[in-house]
C-alpha cells in the first residue's frame, strides 16, 4: 500500500470513540485506558483548553491512524527548566512503517520549538519496536516509568511493612554478627 500524507492535527472530544478504538488495537494493558466514550470526551476537552498539553492525532481518509500527547512541564523535579514530554505515542498496527508516528514527533518537535523549549522527552510502552524507533530518533532512555492502581499499591506496602516488621530485623541482625565476627577474626590473625 502506497504511504500517503498524514493530515496532524490537535484531537477534539469528537475523536474521544477512534481513539478509544486505536488505544484498544495498542495498548496491551486496559488499567489506564478511560472507561467511557463520556471519559476520553472529558479528558480530551480538558485537554484542549490546557495551553501546556495537547493530544495530536495523525489522520489518514478521515480516520485516526496514530496519536500522541504532548505536555510542557519542567524536565525534573530540582530543574526550571521546562521539557516538551510526549507519551502514549500509538500507531494503528495496520498503519505502522508508514511514517505516521515520524510525523508526530516532527510535530511535537515544531510545537516545542514554538515554545522555545529546548529538551524534549518520550514515555513509551515496553514494546520492542516503540523503543527502537525513539533510539533512532535519538532518544536516549532517561528513566522507567511504571505503573499499578492506587489499592494495589497499598496493599503491597501493607505487606511489606508487616514482613520488614517481622523478619526484616533478623536480616540486619546476622548481617551485624557476621561483620562483627569478620573484624574479630581480622584483629586476631
Amino acid at each position: 500500500m502506497p504511504r500517503q500524507a498524514p493530515q496532524i492535527r490537535e484531537a477534539v472530544p469528537s475523536d474521544a470513540e477512534s481513539l478509544l478504538g486505536l488505544w484498544s488495537v495498542t495498548v496491551r494493558s486496559n488499567d489506564t485506558s478511560p472507561r467511557s466514550i463520556s471519559d476520553a470526551e472529558n479528558a480530551l476537552a480538558t485537554l484542549v483548553a490546557e495551553p501546556d498539553s495537547r493530544m495530536l492525532v495523525a489522520e489518514v481518509e478521515g480516520e485516526i491512524v496514530a496519536a500522541v500527547q504532548l505536555t510542557r512541564g519542567p524536565i525534573s523535579p530540582l530543574v526550571l527548566e521546562s521539557a516538551l514530554h510526549t507519551s502514549f505515542l500509538l500507531v494503528d498496527p495496520q498503519h505502522r512503517r508508514r511514517g505516521y508516528g515520524h510525523a508526530l514527533m516532527e510535530a511535537a518537535v515544531s510545537w516545542a520549538e514554538e515554545k522555545d523549549v529546548a529538551q524534549i522527552t518520550a514515555i513509551s510502552d515496553p514494546a520492542r519496536d516503540t523503543n527502537r524507533f525513539l533510539a533512532r530518533l535519538g532518544l536516549a532512555p532517561m528513566a522507567h516509568v511504571r505503573h499499578t492502581t492506587t489499592a494495589a499499591l497499598r496493599k503491597k506496602l501493607s505487606s511489606d511493612r508487616g514482613r520488614s516488621a517481622h523478619g526484616g530485623n533478623r536480616h540486619l541482625v546476622q548481617v551485624l554478627a557476621q561483620r562483627r565476627s569478620m573484624r574479630r577474626r581480622e584483629g586476631t590473625e
